[in-house]
Formats: structure tokens, sequence, C-alpha cells
């Protein structure tokens, strides 16, 4: 991609109204446009930043021909079939994190950039984070020595998140401490195993499954090098 002005357009105005201040002030990017399917949202969000192109409907957002790209900060369960209907409208992407919830989508997603030549960007915050970016530039200057052993872990307060977080498989988010293992050293992961201690247990009265957690749902990660 050249280093024309590309026109963003964020959906999902949770978590990524947060992007929209660094759309703003990036050389090379215009905050072109948001997506919010809940109108007052959509409008306290447009308002405060100053965005006045804004949709409700992602379907039309994708017909408007001056979006270059979208960044996707929808639910989990909605990050696959949008990142496919954006790459089919001819739009580059990038996307919160997990790129989808199912290997057939992945390779989907996938398949479809190598089609049509498109980029498309799983979005691990946990890479430009100052923290990682310090380790980052000790191992560069070789202050780290070389790299044997690896092993990273991602505790995950779920407090004040939506409702559909606390039982996800923990491999469906699990970026968040193999990405900068990753990043650090341009390995490739071979295989990651993930241990969830959290217990579950059916009630009495319904036939519902209730989560007893024991502790924060945990993601862990090694590599070797």
């Amino acid at each position: 991609m050249s280093a024309k002005t590309i026109n963003v357009a964020i959906v999902g105005l949770g978590f990524g109204a947060e992007f929209i201040p660094l759309y703003q002030r990036h050389p090379h990017a215009n905050m072109y446009a948001i997506c919010q399917r809940t109108r007052a949202k959509l409008d306290a969000v447009g308002d405060a930043f100053g965005v006045e192109r804004r949709h409700t409907d992602y379907a039309e957002l994708l017909k408007d021909p001056g979006v270059d790209a979208v960044h996707i900060n929808s639910p989990i369960p909605d990050h696959a079939w949008m990142s496919l209907a954006a790459l089919k409208a001819g739009k580059h992407v990038a996307c919160t994190v997990p790129m989808a919830t199912s290997i057939a989508d992945c390779r989907k997603i996938v398949e479809l950039v190598k089609r049509t030549g498109l980029r498309y960007m799983m979005m691990e915050t946990v890479v430009y984070a100052r923290e990682f970016l310090y380790l980052k530039e000790l191992y560069e200057k070789g202050e780290l020595g070389k790299i044997q052993f690896l092993q990273a872990s991602h505790q995950q307060d779920m407090d004040g998140w939506p409702n559909y977080w606390p039982g996800l498989p923990p491999m469906w988010y699990a970026t968040h401490c193999v990405g900068p293992m990753l990043a650090l050293t341009n390995a490739t992961a071979e295989y990651v195993s993930c241990l969830a201690p959290a217990r579950f247990a059916r009630t009495s009265s319904r036939s519902t499954a209730r989560r007893l957690p024991s502790r924060r749902p945990t993601s862990n990660s090694r590599i070797r090098t």
C-alpha cells in the first residue's frame, strides 16, 4: 500500500472509539466514517470526535466507495463474517482479535486476501504497548543475548465486560500472550496449549450451565528458539 491518505471506517464504538483519535492524528489516515448499530451511541461518539459520516447499517457502510479500509471492533462472533464481507466489497481490513472462531473461517479470510490482493491485519494491540516496545528494543540491541526459551501468560479481569465474554474458550483470546513472543523473535507458532481453571456446575433449578470461576481465565504459551 502506498503512503497516500487512507480513508478509515471504524465499526463498533465500544473499544473501537479509542482508536478514533489515533487515526485523526496519523499523517496518512483520514478518520472517514464510523458505524454502530445504536443510533444514540453513534451520534454521541460522532459528536465527541467530530466524525460526520455515520452508519447504523454495516452493509450500507461497505457500499460507500470512499471507504478504503474498515477497522472492525464488533463482538467476537461477528469478526469473521464482517471481515469477509469487507474484503468482498473491496475494502482493506483491520480486525481486533481473534480473527475468527473456527479454522475454516480463518482459512476463508486468508484465501480471500490472496485472491483479492487486499490487506488484512489482525490488530493485536499488545505488540504496540510500551512494555513490549521497550523489551523489543533491548532484544534488537543484543542486550538480552540469545533467547532460548520464552513463556508468557495473560490474565483477563472480566469485570465490566459484556456478558457473553466469561464463558468463551480461552483459546479464542490467546493472542495477547502468543503475539508478543512471536513478534519479538520473528518466530512461527508450532503449537499452543491452554489451561482453563474455571469450574462449571449445573444449577439444580435450571438446565443451564452456571460458571463458578476459581480465578481469572488464563492463556499460556511457550516458544523455544
